[in-house]
Parts: C-alpha cells; structure tokens; sequence
C-alpha cells in the first residue's frame, strides 16, 4: 500500500435542486461554524457544519469562489463534499456553472 498524498482532491458542492461544482482541486477553503478552514489533499476525515460566507477552491493555481448559506461537508483524504441551500458566485452574483 502507497503512503503517497494524492495530489488533488475531488470537490462536490451540491444544493436540493444541483450540483454546483464538480472538479478536481488543489485546495478548498470552507466557512465552518467555528471558523475557516483549509484543506488540502490527505486530510483527515472530517464532518463539519458550514456558516454563511465564502467557499474558495484553487484549481491550477487560479482561485474561484462563491457565497453558500450554510450546511454539512464530509471531508476525506481524497474528497469534499459540501452540501448546501444556496450557491453565489462572487464575481457575477448568479450561481456557479
């Protein structure tokens, strides 16, 4: 068996009614109720309830962001996955493709 980190993380954001983003990530970055929090690839798992505020997620070096309204995240060394009620993209106000 691999020790070896895996060196990107699959990230789902999902809401009720779709998925908001699917993609293959460097990093994620998540407004938790006790505050921010960073993860990278070979974190430990984790269940943690989100605030309202800023989810950033970096992609080959280029950072996109959108505002959720709170929910869960299950973090896994090889995945994230967020789901919340509602999704804004931070540059254009309309929610993420």
């Amino acid at each position: 068996m691999s020790d070896a980190l895996p060196a990107t993380l699959h990230l789902k954001v999902v809401t009720p009614r779709r998925l908001l983003v699917e993609a293959d990530v460097e990093a994620v970055f998540l407004p938790s109720l006790e505050g921010e929090i960073g993860v990278l690839p070979g974190h430990r798992p984790l269940f943690v309830g989100i605030g309202k505020g800023k989810l950033s997620y970096r992609v080959a070096g280029d950072e996109d962001s959108f505002t959720i309204q709170g929910g869960y995240a299950e973090v896994q060394p090889e995945r994230v996955i967020v789901m919340t009620e509602v999704g804004e993209d931070d540059d254009s106000g309309s929610s993420p493709a």
